[in-house]
């Protein structure tokens, strides 16, 4: 099904931005009267909030655009996936890789209880990113000076978290095009280090800290590599709401918090060297087009998201037509112009929403040559130190 977009970003931003806002009541309702009472009371009913705004983009994914998810993974790894606090460590590959995670945490159980680090702009995001905001997501002002005390104080907080959570950190910093791969073997060349083909060069700071504060609480690590068969188009936000699908293959590998090393330059040297096989996995899939080394699993579709947007339909439905029986206030010349600019206005967030997940309106890598650091951290040059 591929529809014109026009003809779906209105009526999808309606009720996303509509329900959104009653979603954000609700959290900023119970962050003021709950939270203070009891934390985690707080952080059990935000959430099965969240997940109420949350599950229509996974509708999207699921049933809107029928994007397909493989996941390639051992069964040991599976079971333990929703079970347990996990640091979920992914290359950047597409726009959606965000959703792709929220689909897998979903498959898992613990959507509403899924984390990331991100930059700080994306709280202001209208909907979106308040609801994140009341879900403790970290937001970072991409200097390390301000980001390792916010980050530290952050992740400890996550200690008495009573529920199974996954945290997503993309530490290759920003997502992945041509033009920062190019940066990154510029970079690689001029320092000595392994030339990457297909991932960029990961920040390890960042990572290092998220092991150091969190490996007493957290049991594992889940090696996540995303990777795009040759046979589908990228999966991009405008895609999702023309209904256009996708494939997505994704890649799962867990690792014990246990083998990982003690020192700091140890574990940045581990991330490293996990960068460097993922890049050779990823060759491996570009030749194969495939992910030979693990067992493909079926992980469903679950009718959960579907029903969610069935409900909230139903109630703006409802509730419009309430408003009109109710009101002459719409029928009249300023009604239809207050209606008409509410529309102009989420039209105007749609756009927003779907520029901002945009790869290629992300920060420009820019690499300045420089000798490694002793820790072996490629310099915070702009391309290689920010999310985007």
């Amino acid at each position: 099904m591929v529809i014109p977009a026009a003809l779906v970003i209105l009526p999808l931003g309606v009720l996303f931005f509509v329900s959104g806002l009653v979603v954000n009541l609700i959290q900023a309702i119970c962050f003021i009267l709950i939270r203070p009472i009891t934390k985690n009371g707080y952080r059990r009913i935000n959430r099965l909030v969240a997940e109420l705004l949350w599950l229509e983009l996974v509708w999207i994914v699921d049933w809107w655009a029928g994007v397909k998810i493989k996941v390639y993974t051992d069964c040991e790894t599976l079971k333990l996936m929703g079970k347990e606090h996990a640091l979920v460590v992914s290359n950047h590959r597409s726009d959606i890789d965000w959703l792709v995670g929220w689909i897998l945490a979903q498959r898992s159980g613990c959507l509403g209880s899924t984390l990331a680090v991100m930059k700080k702009s994306s709280k202001l995001l209208p909907v979106i990113g308040w609801s994140m905001w009341f879900s403790e997501y970290l937001f970072l002002e991409r200097s390390w000076a301000k980001d390792e005390i916010t980050l530290k104080s952050g992740l400890l907080r996550l200690k008495d978290f009573p529920l199974p959570f996954w945290l997503a950190l993309f530490v290759e910093g920003t997502r992945f095009t041509e033009a920062k791969l190019l940066a990154a073997k510029e970079y690689a060349n001029a320092n000595g280090l392994p030339v990457p083909r297909n991932v960029l060069i990961p920040r390890t700071k960042g990572f290092v800290s998220a092991v150091g504060h969190m490996r007493s609480f957290v049991p594992a690590i889940y090696d996540v590599t995303v990777a795009i068969p040759k046979s589908s188009p990228p999966p991009t936000m405008l895609r999702l709401f023309k209904g256009q699908p996708s494939v997505v293959h994704v890649h799962i590998k867990r690792h014990s918090m246990k083998e990982l090393p003690e020192t700091d330059d140890a574990i940045a040297q581990w991330c490293r060297d996990m960068f460097v096989a993922k890049d050779a996995l990823m060759d491996k899939h570009v030749a194969e087009d495939t992910f030979s080394d693990q067992e493909l699993q079926d992980l469903g579709r679950p009718i959960k998201s579907l029903l969610v947007v069935i409900s909230w339909t139903c109630l703006l439905i409802l509730g419009s037509l309430k408003l009109l029986q109710g009101s002459s206030f719409l029928s009249s010349w300023k009604g239809l112009t207050f209606s008409a600019s509410c529309l102009a206005i989420v039209t105007v967030l749609m756009q927003i929403l779907i520029r901002f997940s945009q790869s290629e309106r992300s920060t420009p890598a820019k690499v300045v040559s420089a000798k490694p650091k002793s820790s072996g951290e490629p310099l915070d040059t702009r391309g290689q130190s920010k999310q985007n």
